[in-house]
């Protein structure tokens, strides 16, 4: 397997860790192959949308979820720090509410694995970041929506000291009380 794949806890939510292939060129890794990817997650699905987003240190990001045509998304990050956050928005599910966060970076080569039914979203660690998404499902502006990054009963533990920047739609995000969420 060109990689391992650890849950977080959220089992749903996964890390994968390539193997990195690194010598006094520069380093080489598979960072994404279907076969591999559904043996070693169980997660059988096809991805139609790649997106890259560079932002600024500070900028929060999310957290975002369409609550029709709900997306998996496969993310990394190819330069700088962020730290990544799910929640939870099924309500079936017996981690309904939590979030998990981790740190994914261009040094540590990480990819996080966000099912379907989860809001997602990062913050800003270095000076600058690139982010990429695999999407299982197209972006819907008229379906997209946005929890509110700070919602006291999620209570995400964002490393940061100081207010971030954030987009109007994501000051305006709902709390987990008043959001649309899934079955």
């Amino acid at each position: 397997m060109p990689f391992t794949v650890t849950p977080t806890a959220i089992p749903d939510v996964l890390v994968l860790e390539p193997k990195v292939f690194g010598d006094a060129r520069g380093f080489f890794y598979e960072s994404f192959n279907a076969r591999d990817f559904a043996q070693a997650t169980g997660v059988d699905t096809q991805f139609v949308q790649d997106n890259h987003s560079k932002s600024a240190k500070g900028v929060l990001r999310g957290l975002h979820y369409q609550i029709q045509h709900a997306q998996g998304k496969l993310v990394r990050v190819v330069q700088g720090r962020v730290f990544d956050v799910a929640v939870d928005l099924r309500r079936s599910s017996p981690t309904f509410g939590r979030w998990v966060g981790v740190e994914l970076s261009a040094d540590n080569c990480r990819q996080m694995w966000v099912p379907p039914g989860f809001a997602h979203g990062f913050v800003v660690l270095s000076e600058s970041a690139e982010f990429l998404y695999k999407t299982t499902d197209y972006w819907y502006p008229e379906h997209e929506r946005s929890l509110l990054w700070n919602d006291p009963a999620i209570g995400i533990e964002w490393p940061i000291d100081a207010a971030p920047q954030l987009a109007a739609k994501d000051q305006a995000g709902k709390l987990l009380a008043q959001a649309e969420v899934f079955a």
